[in-house]
């Protein structure tokens, strides 16, 4: 059956209150369990476990992937097996609606960690206690969903925006639970069946589990001999240049600069490959086509030039050329103008999202203004709002005062502009399912930066604040939207929110330290190993960018920087112009160009190849029915969250052990 939904005409005329109680009386299931221990311990693990890959992958690319679709699937498939088995009774569609939504929000937690904290420890130097973030993030998050819930009943019940991220879910659920269980199960198999693959070849590659395996398990230390753990290798070109020292081979060099110190290598990463597919090939290109101009045409130069080169650091140690030394040095300036400018002329570009949000907030409701509520049993209610938001607000400001050194004033002065915005990126999500975070939070880096330049924290940590709100505002209604198609109910949903925001925090804050924060030999901890060549680090590597222009201004950078910032400038405008007046069809995008200037070479690659297998499949493929479109167009979903989670589980053990064992 088909689901229910108003007509257009019904929508533009009918008062909320009528709304309201068309959905109460046609669409609400309020005898369907759906905030059960289960499903709430389900999504609680599930998000711990989704939170902790998405912290992996953000490390590397600086983006957030969504986990809703992946735990839908998992969640159906544990328990259609169960059930199976005679062991316990089937999830109910709204059961697992609520464990999706759990598992979201905990997805979504990460963004700080990847973003405005670690930007925040690159530029001061010192390392937030995990507890003070934990307290932050939850605080924060917390006023987010209180927030939202306001405007859930402006624009889910009243005016019915589409949230397609969120209705696609609905869509997903409504099929598998009425009729399409077989495609379920085939898709969690394919999840299954990649994810183990990918977890085995990671196994191979991972100096911790081999050392584990081979010297603590089978001793072979003793019995064979062996002095180092023997592991593949995912740079496939080391074996070539391990024969190449023997042989005295030709070794690949760019006007006299050895590639590998341009990061110019050849690696097999399983995770890469399955974000490539999922960002597609126009992203997935704009980022090759990045890191081409920047690594090996424009470093190459710079380098000939003396703009990049080695140094020694104040510790007395020689700091060489590298992949990271090329955009610290030079690279990240016009890679970051290139994704500001890009973003915020997107953002621009779109006045309606100005607009509406403006006019939601001045319309009134005429259920509102006549009391009638019909929903008033099982919507949160407003007063949990209207008390909470100014009670979290002042907590916000004083957690953001005591442990980052935000001054009271800049911190309640940041509140209100980081409501405005929060509307305007709820406003995008309902219509694009895009959330603008990064160059709203942008808008609050300069405005606060503009007041206090002396502190980084001013601009970072409140800029950090707009991204944590806006995004837990703007995904708690892209995951309410599904339940609302399905007939959940609203209080249990924002319960399950924040039990989400509780399971992202405790799994990856503590992650975010075993994964960029590890201890050396005498356990002490430093900011330097937060960006590596395993992790790029690049959102944090923007938001540290930002900060430093504000901070220094363009006083100390190189003459060939600046102008390379000005032609990055003028570029990203006429690019996403072209994109823009092409309706979407322009392939470049600027902001994954100046990704790729920050990312390693060597990902981007692996990310367009991931991207090219799945476009090239559909292009093959294109009408459904036929096996090779299930498996790689309906399947390209799963199979690359098979390829992510295989190789983010494995890789975060492997940094795991090589903390405890090596």
């Amino acid at each position: 059956m088909p689901l229910q939904q108003l007509t257009d005409d019904q929508i533009a005329t009918w008062t909320r209150a009528q709304k309201d109680r068309w959905w109460l009386e046609n669409v609400y299931r309020g005898d369907v369990p759906q905030l059960t221990f289960r499903s709430g311990l389900t999504g609680f693990i599930l998000g711990g476990i989704l939170s902790a890959t998405a912290l992996y992958i953000g490390g590397k690319t600086g983006i957030s992937i969504g986990v809703g679709l992946t735990s839908v699937i998992l969640a159906f498939a544990v328990y259609r097996l169960l059930a199976k088995s005679g062991i316990i009774s089937d999830f109910t569609i709204l059961e697992n609606n609520c464990t999706q939504s759990i598992a979201t929000a905990a997805g979504y937690m990460i963004t700080p960690l990847i973003s405005s904290m670690a930007a925040y420890m690159l530029v001061t130097g010192r390392i937030v206690p995990w507890w003070q973030i934990v307290i932050w993030n939850i605080v924060i998050a917390t006023l987010g969903v209180l927030v939202a819930f306001p405007m859930k009943r402006r624009f889910i019940n009243e005016d019915q925006l589409p949230f397609p991220e969120g209705r696609a879910c609905g869509v997903v659920l409504d099929a598998l639970y009425t009729g399409r269980a077989e495609a379920g199960m085939f898709k969690a198999r394919l999840l299954a069946i990649t994810g183990v693959g990918t977890g085995f070849y990671q196994l191979l590659v991972s100096d911790g589990w081999m050392r584990l395996l081979q010297f603590n398990i089978l001793r072979m230390d003793r019995w064979a001999g062996l002095k180092e753990p023997w592991h593949l290798s995912e740079r496939l070109d080391t074996y070539y240049y391990a024969l190449a020292a023997k042989a005295h081979w030709w070794t690949p060099k760019i006007l006299g600069t050895d590639i590998r110190q341009l990061g110019l290598r050849l690696t097999l990463d399983a995770a890469m490959l399955g974000v490539g597919g999922l960002m597609g090939i126009r992203v997935a290109t704009s980022c090759v086509l990045g890191a081409f101009i920047n690594f090996a045409v424009l470093a190459p130069i710079m380098i000939q030039r003396g703009d990049i080169k080695a140094y020694t650091a104040p510790s007395g140690a020689t700091i060489a050329i590298s992949r990271a030394e090329i955009v610290n040095q030079w690279a990240l300036w016009w890679g970051v103008t290139m994704m500001v400018v890009g973003s915020m002329v997107s953002l621009l570009a779109k006045p309606d999202l100005f607009t509406n949000a403006l006019k939601s907030l001045r319309r009134r409701s005429p259920a509102a203004d006549a009391g009638d509520d019909p929903l008033r049993q099982i919507e949160l209610p407003l007063w949990m709002s209207f008390v909470g938001v100014p009670v979290f607000s002042v907590l916000g400001a004083w957690v953001t005062h005591q442990f980052f050194g935000v001054p009271w004033l800049l911190a309640f002065i940041s509140l209100p502009l980081i409501f405005v915005l929060t509307i305007i990126c709820t406003n995008s999500m309902a219509l694009t399912s895009w959330t603008p975070t990064g160059s709203l939070s942008k808008i609050t880096q300069f405005t606060m930066g503009a007041i206090d330049r002396s502190n980084p924290a001013s601009n970072l940590i409140p800029a950090g604040m707009t991204a944590e709100i806006s995004s837990n505002a703007a995904n708690l209604l892209s995951d309410i939207k599904p339940g609302y198609m399905l007939g959940a109910k609203p209080r249990q949903q924002a319960i399950g929110h924040i039990i989400g925001v509780i399971a992202g925090s405790i799994a990856a804050t503590p992650l975010f330290y075993l994964l960029f924060l590890p201890p050396d030999k005498n356990g002490v901890r430093s900011v330097s190993t937060l960006v590596s060549d395993q992790f790029a680090m690049p959102a944090a590597l923007q938001w540290k960018g930002v900060a430093d222009l504000i901070a220094k201004g363009f006083n100390n950078l190189p003459p060939s920087a600046v102008i390379s910032m000005v032609v990055a400038a003028v570029a990203a405008v006429v690019f996403e112009v072209l994109r823009l007046r092409t309706k979407g069809r322009f392939p470049i995008s600027a902001v994954s160009v100046g990704l790729g200037v920050v990312l390693p070479p060597e990902s981007c690659f692996a990310m367009w190849v991931g991207a090219l297998i799945f476009w090239w499949h559909a292009r093959k493929n294109p009408a459904p029915g036929s096996k090779a479109h299930e498996l790689w167009v309906e399947g390209c979903e799963p199979i690359c969250a098979g390829l992510i989670s295989g190789a983010a589980l494995v890789g975060i053990g492997n940094a795991i052990v090589n903390v405890l064992v090596g």
